[in-house]
C-alpha cells in the first residue's frame, strides 16, 4: 500500500514520494542489528553518534522464561527437530 493511500489520499498508485519514502524505510531497517535494534551510526562519534549512546536494561519475561523452560524438555535428536513452542491463552474451565 502506498503512503499516500494509507494516509487516506491517491488513487492506490505509488508517487515518487511514495517510492522514495518506502526505499528510505527499506535503507533504515536494513542498517538496524536485529539482535539489539541499534544502529551502528548512533554509536560511531564521526557519524553524530555515541560510543555510550546506550545503557543496557534487563528485565524477565515471564513468556519467554515460559518458552524456555518448555524448550528445556523438548529432546535431543530426530524427536525434538522441527519441534515449535509458542503462547497460547489460558482457557478457564
Amino acid at each position: 500500500m502506498p503512503h499516500s493511500q494509507f494516509l487516506g489520499a491517491g488513487d492506490g498508485r505509488w508517487t515518487a514520494l511514495d517510492r522514495a519514502k518506502a526505499l528510505a524505510w527499506l535503507a533504515y531497517t536494513r542498517a538496524v542489528c536485529d539482535g539489539c535494534g541499534t544502529r551502528a551510526d548512533e554509536w560511531r562519534p564521526e557519524l553524530g553518534g555515541d560510543r555510550f549512546a546506550y545503557v543496557a536494561d534487563s528485565h524477565t519475561c515471564p513468556g519467554c522464561e515460559l518458552v524456555e523452560m518448555e524448550r528445556a524438555q523438548v529432546p535431543e535428536g530426530p524427536d525434538g527437530r522441527g519441534v515449535k513452542i509458542g503462547l497460547k491463552p489460558r482457557r478457564e474451565p
